[in-house]
């Protein structure tokens, strides 16, 4: 089979899946479950084939509609770029599937859930594969249906039913803007296709802002970060698949695809934006009580990390040679971004995974101050949640420590204070991961659902296995360069005195943040943090209530009165003066030119005069 077949049947195998189950398999939750996991497994074997064939830089392209000039092809870009993405999106998504087996083993509507999968694999493998900004924004609104569908999955309850509609709202702005970037990408440069703009191109600051504004929905970056906390309302597996590993790590992607468009004015405001989204999101997952919360806002801080490593752009190496400066570009935010995005995934997903097994354990229970004890009683959920947690602190040697320390030397070499913030965070980061992971696994049982907690089936803990491992190896240049290709090259690696600061740097983050963490909570009856900094607490509290309450006021005291405002001047005006109004001035016309017609020979001939007589004047000049 060529590459181009071997694509092609990557993107259709979770549509004919989704077709099935919705089709024939509805009621048939095992079976539905069953083809689903088999269809992904199978995604993940013919992906491992078509990145490891040697055969990765080609392009292929089919003509789907046609007006005018304007020409809509569906085709594939398959690169490095893409190999990275189709790794993360068909492994991880297959490691899901089979947790989501035990996971949601007794869920009446288990065959709807694993259609929902089936869809928004299909939807992730066509924006990875998509050669044109047309085609990705086509699997972008998949994508978006596909999310909406899997957060509201328990739409019987309110809060998962209004978190499925915040989601696809807020998304839609951002989506928005991303529709006008492409009308103007293809107004300005005649083509949206992703090769022949990286050939030749006009540059824009309005476009690239425009393009990110689609990154800043899906990857839910300030000011459209508010609907991921609300998405953990739905099953844990579809948090760790579209919170954590793939969906938000779209708009990522979409970036590091459209970097050819990036002006230094865009990236900037970019930078910018990802870093007080990583402060931001840290500041809340320190107040956050649910253990999938706390995870939702690491996973937007961490997003905030690679927003902001994209920002930095280039590390250029400046040398003189015979009189003649010379620039080579030696490091890029796409490489520190993707680098960072990949481990991520790994780790991640392993914590999400890791909380949706401690959630099963505890029959359901998400309040880390209602567990503890869980070390013994999960001992393999406790030794791989322990990893993931130490690979997203940066523990030396894992994954996380050598994709973190890439974007903090990116941003020690080209913007200070983007630097310092970065640290803070970072600080930040192991203090509420070390504070989640205390709580949730040492001390005493704090409740009888943790009293009677329980190791998760085989089922389940093999993909925590399996990721676990992944968050050890994910970061060495060994495994990441060959997955990677010329993506790796992009990565910054610091060297000389730069090498000894970064490390001594994140060695004294983790530290600090893990250690106090674990004396501050050295109780865990009651958060400390609250009683101890009642004030700092309610400020933390505020802070991330502070954008729903800003959305709140916007749409009842201006959206919804500019709405009865409108409404207003349509039924007035519209409705009543321009449409029945001429409608009435016209009966009344009919009615006079009605009364005209008096059947009487005497009245017609005196009409007739007078009009004979008015045109005589006419064309005399007297009118």
């Amino acid at each position: 089979m060529n590459p181009v077949s071997t694509t092609l049947l990557i993107l259709l195998l979770p549509l004919f899946s989704a077709a099935v189950i919705a089709l024939g398999l509805r009621r048939q939750g095992a079976l539905a479950a069953g083809l689903s996991t088999t269809i992904a497994g199978a995604i993940a074997l013919l992906s491992w084939q078509l990145i490891f064939s040697g055969q990765r830089n080609f392009n292929a392209s089919w003509e789907w509609l046609r007006l005018g000039d304007l020409v809509v092809s569906l085709g594939f870009k398959f690169d490095d770029l893409a190999a990275l993405m189709l790794f993360v999106v068909s492994f991880i998504g297959f490691l899901i599937h089979i947790f989501s087996l035990g996971y949601m083993r007794d869920d009446a509507a288990r065959a709807r859930f694993f259609g929902g999968l089936s869809i928004f694999m299909f939807s992730m493998l066509g924006i990875v594969l998509a050669d044109n900004l047309f085609m990705i924004f086509i699997f972008w609104e998949l994508v978006g249906f596909s999310s909406y569908l899997l957060i509201g999955h328990w739409h019987e309850r309110s809060a998962a039913a209004e978190a499925a509609k915040k989601a696809f709202i807020v998304n839609r702005v951002g989506d928005f803007g991303f529709l006008l970037g492409i009308i103007m990408c293809y107004w300005s440069n005649g083509t949206v296709n992703l090769a022949a703009l990286e050939a030749q191109h006009v540059p824009s600051t309005m476009i690239a802002l425009l393009l990110f504004c689609g990154a800043a929905g899906k990857s839910a970056q300030l000011p459209l970060q508010v609907w991921l906390p609300d998405a953990m309302e739905g099953p844990t597996p579809v948090s760790a698949l579209i919170h954590a590993a793939t969906m938000v790590a779209a708009g990522i992607y979409l970036l590091c695809r459209i970097n050819v468009l990036m002006v230094p004015e865009a990236l900037t405001v970019i930078m910018w934006i990802g870093t007080v989204t990583a402060l931001y999101a840290a500041l809340c997952a320190v107040v956050q009580r649910d253990i999938k919360k706390v995870l939702a806002y690491s996973t937007l801080s961490q997003l905030g990390y690679m927003v902001a490593a994209f920002g930095l752009g280039s590390l250029t190496l400046r040398h003189e040679m015979g009189g003649v400066v010379h620039e080579m570009v030696i490091a890029t935010g796409v490489g520190a971004a993707m680098f960072h995005l990949t481990t991520h995934a790994f780790f991640k997903a392993l914590l999400f995974l890791g909380s949706g097994s401690v959630i099963h354990g505890c029959h359901h229970e998400q309040d880390i101050f209602k567990m503890g004890g869980l070390r013994a009683k999960m001992p393999i959920t406790f030794i791989t949640f322990t990893l993931g947690v130490l690979a997203i602190i940066g523990m030396p040697g894992l994954a996380g420590f050598f994709s973190k320390d890439a974007i903090l030397y990116l941003a020690f070499e080209k913007n200070t204070m983007v630097f310092a913030v970065l640290v803070f965070t970072a600080v930040l980061t192991s203090f509420y991961m070390i504070r989640v992971w205390k709580l949730t696994f040492w001390g005493v049982a704090r409740s009888d659902h943790a009293a009677q907690a329980h190791e998760s089936s085989f089922i389940m803990t093999l993909p925590l296995v399996v990721l676990a491992v992944l968050s050890i190896i994910g970061g060495y240049a060994a495994f990441f360069g060959r997955l990677a290709g010329e993506v790796a090259e992009l990565v910054p690696e610091a060297t000389g005195a730069a090498h000894s600061t970064i490390l001594l740097v994140s060695l004294g983050v983790m530290l600090t943040g893990a250690s106090t963490a674990w004396l501050f909570y050295a109780s865990a009856e009651t958060d400390s943090l609250e009683e101890k900094f009642r004030l700092g607490f309610r400020g933390l509290t505020g802070l991330k209530e502070s954008f729903d309450r800003l959305y709140t006021y916007y749409v009842a005291k201006i959206q919804q009165r500019l709405a009865m405002l409108l409404n207003f001047i349509e039924q007035i005006f519209l409705a009543g003066l321009l449409i029945r109004g001429l409608g009435g001035v016209v009966t009344l016309v009919g009615y006079g030119a009605r009364s005209l017609y008096t059947g009487s020979l005497h009245t017609y001939v005196y009409w007739f005069l007078l009009g004979a007589a008015l045109l005589w004047a006419f064309a005399a000049g007297i009118f």
